[in-house]
């Protein structure tokens, strides 16, 4: 249904869902690391949704640039991470693994939000409001569900790994926790080898499913 659009149309479309979605998810660790007891993130002033806050120039504008005009119809990306002090936290390991938790699950909700936006488009019969509608609701169910999942892999420093990283036993946790200096460059190789669609295929085809289904689409 995207293929059907501009280049410039592409880029209206898809520009405030992807902003959103790195932004919420970076605001929501921080909102929960400040109810576990760190106020880090807040203290910076980095509990906004102000996008400035949180723009990191590859995560934010390149790669989602760049994958928006490759046509791939996969788009990601992320912002600064918030920061967060585990010394804060009365149990960090466990308050870690909700932190983490906390950017994804927040993806999941906006996607919900965006397929209630499409829902609406649906339901209205004048195309000039319908159209634009259902076509930033499709994007910003796509780009949220794409956070969600690649955020959910175990490959430090993404979310996935943290939660996993909560339940492993101390030493082992501490092993694992090393590969993080290695995630970034393992996860831009799956990106361009076509490994990571590979892996989030079939998740993301179902989750597309569900969520359409609830879009009306």
């Amino acid at each position: 249904m995207m293929n059907e659009l501009s280049l410039i149309q592409r880029i209206v479309v898809w520009i405030l869902p992807v902003v959103f979605a790195i932004t919420v998810h970076e605001v929501a660790h921080g909102w929960v690391a400040k109810k576990q007891g760190d106020p880090t993130a807040s203290m910076l002033g980095r509990l906004t949704l102000n996008p400035i806050k949180h723009i990191d120039l590859l995560g934010t504008i390149v790669i989602p640039g760049l994958l928006l005009l490759s046509f791939t119809g996969f788009i990601f990306g992320w912002a600064k991470p918030v920061p967060v002090d585990a010394r804060n936290f009365k149990n960090p390991r466990k308050s870690m693994a909700l932190v983490a938790v906390a950017g994804p699950l927040a993806n999941l909700l906006m996607a919900i939000g965006w397929a209630l936006i499409a829902r609406a488009g649906v339901m209205i019969e004048l195309e000039i409001i319908s159209l634009p509608l259902i076509y930033t609701g499709i994007a910003g169910i796509s780009i949220n569900l794409v956070l969600a999942l690649i955020n959910l892999i175990p490959i430090p420093p993404l979310d996935g790994s943290r939660i996993v990283s909560g339940i492993l036993p101390n030493k082992w946790a501490w092993q694992y926790n090393r590969f993080e200096r290695f995630g970034f460059i393992i996860l831009l190789a799956l990106l361009w080898s076509g490994g990571l669609s590979y892996i989030l295929g079939y998740p993301m085809f179902m989750a597309q499913k569900l969520f359409f289904s609830l879009a009306g689409i």
